[in-house]
């Protein structure tokens, strides 16, 4: 039998496959508390007494299994920033915009985020944030509209 000789056949386009994500327990509990009550919880870690933000399951610095969620006021120093000037379909803002890491008081992690209500040009690290949240609120991280100078 003689071998039959297939060439490849490529297609250039675009697959729409959406899917559910389960972000596990911590995270909907982080979830759950900023939609129901406008509050941004850390995961403490009762071994090591580290505190992440977003929360996770498992101490990033001992390994620990983490259980215990604790409130944060919200407020923190922004570390680092950038701003975005080119346009992309994934993203959740037009162009130009800030964004940059929030370390939350209270915690030993920052977060990222969009940082709003403030001109482009004096945006600095070290600056003192505190979050902007969405009236209308669906448990995302998103809930959290951005982070602004604190006034």
């Amino acid at each position: 039998m003689e071998a039959v000789k297939k060439e490849p056949v490529l297609f250039k386009g675009f697959v729409i496959m959406p899917y559910k994500y389960s972000v596990g327990s911590m995270a909907s509990k982080f979830f759950i508390k900023i939609r129901d009550s406008k509050v941004i919880s850390g995961a403490k870690c009762a071994k090591c007494g580290f505190v992440n933000v977003p929360p996770r399951s498992v101490c990033p610095k001992c390994f620990s299994k983490v259980e215990e969620l604790v409130e944060l006021s919200g407020r923190g120093t922004l570390e680092t920033y950038t701003i975005v000037h080119y346009e992309s379909a994934v993203q959740a803002l037009q162009p130009p915009y800030a964004i940059g890491v929030i370390k939350l008081d209270g915690a030993d992690t920052g977060m990222t985020h969009f940082i709003g209500e403030v001109d482009a040009k004096t945006i600095k690290a070290g600056m003192k944030l505190e979050p902007v949240f969405k009236d209308k609120r669906e448990a995302h991280i998103l809930d959290i509209e951005y982070f602004r100078p604190v006034k």
